[in-house]
């Protein structure tokens, strides 16, 4: 193997390491999280901008337009939630959840959200994440580059291959930590779903449930408004797919959980 083609690995194991420092995520006290910040760990920006319609909802603010959109029905009320206002704020003609979600007004909650659960070591910042992304997305493109460069040979292939399998391990590494994970699975612990809707009498364990436990919460407690307003995903097992790296919202690939925290 020549010398050129030890520089291309050199640097693809470099750009594979600082990917893993970027992925790293510190473990700090927080504070109780609100609903939709535990929707946002459990499955992402849409599952949290579901917990806000819900919110809002409750108090006569939204209501189901037609063909599964959401429309404005009054103002947002007492609440001072940036995510609330943000979603309410958007909602100037009836929209889908998923055009909901992009608007500008919600999009800025969403993000000061998901910068919250950075700082509290929660969720990987999400610079920091795409960053990432981008270093190990050109470690095989390098090691593919030192092999048109020098060659292609037997042990080049084989060492070349390790950093190329450490990119797509790292690859699947979801934007929440274990310790997200481990809180989610603690508070499912806690607050089990109950059997029946009568069983839920508050209205913040309405949210509380919903935020735990996605579609299945919806279809028991909501089921008008979250079937006439398009809120359900219509997935099989939606609940942790942004928590556990499977079909994330800002991934194409359908990973496991393996985390570098």
């Amino acid at each position: 193997m020549t010398t050129g083609m030890w520089w291309f690995l050199g640097a693809a194991v470099g750009e594979l390491g600082l990917a893993a420092l970027l992925l790293r995520a510190r473990s700090q006290e927080r504070p109780e999280l609100p609903p939709q910040a535990l929707a946002l760990l459990r499955g992402g920006p849409r599952a949290a901008v579901v917990v806000a319609l819900v919110a809002l909802h409750q108090r006569g603010a939204v209501a189901a337009g037609r063909r599964g959109t959401i429309r404005a029905n009054g103002g947002a009320g007492r609440t001072r939630d940036p995510l609330q206002l943000g979603v309410h704020r958007s909602l100037q003609r009836a929209l889908t959840l998923r055009l909901l979600a992009t608007r500008p007004k919600a999009r800025q909650a969403l993000d000061a959200l998901r910068a919250e659960l950075g700082r509290t070591g929660l969720l990987r910042p999400p610079g920091r994440h795409r960053a990432a992304r981008v270093l190990l997305i050109c470690v095989p493109l390098t090691v593919a580059a030192g092999l048109a460069a020098n060659g292609v040979s037997g042990p080049a292939l084989a060492l070349g291959a390790v950093p190329v399998l450490g990119a797509a391990a790292l690859l699947c590494v979801p934007p929440t930590t274990r310790a997200a994970r481990r809180l989610l699975a603690a508070l499912r612990s806690r607050h089990p779903l109950p059997a029946r809707r009568r069983d839920v009498t508050e209205a913040r364990d309405v949210l509380l449930y919903v935020a735990l436990y996605g579609d299945p919460a919806l279809t028991l407690l909501l089921p008008h408004f979250s079937r006439d307003g398009g809120l359900l995903t219509h997935h099989p097992h939606p609940d942790d797919a942004y928590a556990t790296g499977r079909g994330t919202t800002d991934s194409p690939f359908t990973c496991g959980s393996t985390t570098p925290d």
